[in-house]
């Protein structure tokens, strides 16, 4: 019988992590609590991202009025991703751009931040797709993070973790991309 109450003791542990749950085993002393992944890091939609390899005129728009990125063929939203472009003291730019080059992390001493999982877009590393800011010790900008979906960048995208890895990863060179 003890092994039969471990067993489900541990059981009831793995769900409540798992669920974000708090669980507490009365007559033990196992609590359970998880934290659930802030959403920041996780993928703008519940839904997979799509696979570019079907999407042969797939392209990227930028919306600055709604902070939202779409990945589109034709007139199609294959995905939509939550955003923060550039401030109105130092904006995105607007017009057509082309997808160049990319790289895991950068740092800049001058406004304190820098990001993962970074695409230029313009000028070759100016202008970048990348994720929610971190600081010269790489640990993200939680304050910073909480700005997805507002104006918050100095002329770049920012967003979330998994948003900017899956763009690091899969949209290739030369990818158009349409700021309005």
């Amino acid at each position: 019988m003890k092994t039969v109450n471990r067993y489900l003791t541990s059981l009831l542990v793995i769900l409540g992590i798992a669920t974000g749950l708090t669980i507490t085993i009365p007559g033990t002393s196992v609590t359970a609590k998880a934290t659930a992944t802030p959403a920041w890091k996780l993928p703008s939609q519940k839904k997979a991202y799509p696979n570019l390899k079907r999407y042969k005129h797939a392209y990227i728009k930028v919306s600055i009025a709604k902070q939202h990125v779409y990945i589109m063929t034709g007139k199609k939203v294959l995905y939509t991703m939550t955003a923060s472009t550039g401030t109105k003291s130092s904006p995105t730019p607007k017009g057509t751009f082309h997808i160049q080059n990319r790289g895991t992390h950068f740092y800049n001493s001058a406004s304190g931040e820098g990001a993962n999982y970074w695409t230029s877009f313009k000028d070759w590393g100016t202008y970048l797709f990348h994720s929610v800011p971190v600081n010269a010790k790489g640990k993200y900008i939680v304050s910073e993070a909480h700005k997805l979906g507002k104006r918050a960048s100095h002329g770049c995208v920012r967003l979330s973790v998994a948003d900017a890895h899956w763009i690091y990863s899969h949209v290739p060179s030369g990818m158009t991309v349409k700021i309005h």
